[in-house]
């Protein structure tokens, strides 16, 4: 009895000594692949993208149960976008020069915020699902990475490094991040 109170607490300890493993497929059957992936970086044929993922339970009225489902997706892509505008923040401030004042970075931060904002107008509803079971209706938002850049270029009052390393280096960020959730 006592071995195998011992095999099982090794056991148990082996467990949560791998890697945590979280499954990200909702496994709605029927559901577009989009659905049970949910918010997602991706880059694929069309393009490096931001993808947001939203859903909304009936409401008694389809038109808001569909905006609340959009406007829910909108706030993923702004979530991811977030992210990377952070990662690319961090990146920044290691090749900055180590003359930056902290003002400088603050700074920064606010533009990150704007930028966030302003490109959340360019990101798309590309798509919609509805569960026929539960009739909660999931939305799709999209967002390129090129419309992030090409926003970038029109901003006139940014700081020129950070908008130039964003240009010069955002794809290779964007792609590390792939490959940092593949792992």
């Amino acid at each position: 009895m006592i071995r195998i109170g011992v095999v099982a607490i090794c056991a148990a300890l082996a467990a949560c000594a791998g890697r945590t493993m979280v499954e990200s497929d909702l496994q709605i059957k029927g559901a577009p692949d989009w659905v049970n992936e949910g918010t997602n970086i991706l880059k694929n044929r069309n393009g490096r993208l931001f993808h947001g993922v939203g859903s909304a339970p009936p409401m008694g009225d389809m038109s808001l149960q569909m905006s609340t489902a959009d406007e829910r997706a909108r706030a993923e892509v702004a979530r991811i976008l977030s992210s990377y505008m952070e990662v690319v923040s961090r990146d920044y401030a290691a090749v900055a020069s180590a003359g930056e004042s902290a003002s400088q970075e603050q700074t920064i931060q606010r533009q990150i915020d704007n930028v966030t904002h302003v490109n959340l107008a360019g990101s798309r509803i590309i798509a919609h699902w509805r569960d026929k079971k539960s009739n909660v209706i999931y939305a799709l938002a999209e967002l390129d990475i090129q419309q992030v850049q090409s926003t970038l270029r029109s901003v006139q009052d940014m700081n020129a490094g950070f908008k130039d390393h964003i240009v010069r280096e955002g794809d290779n960020i964007f792609d590390r991040m792939i490959e940092d959730k593949a792992q």
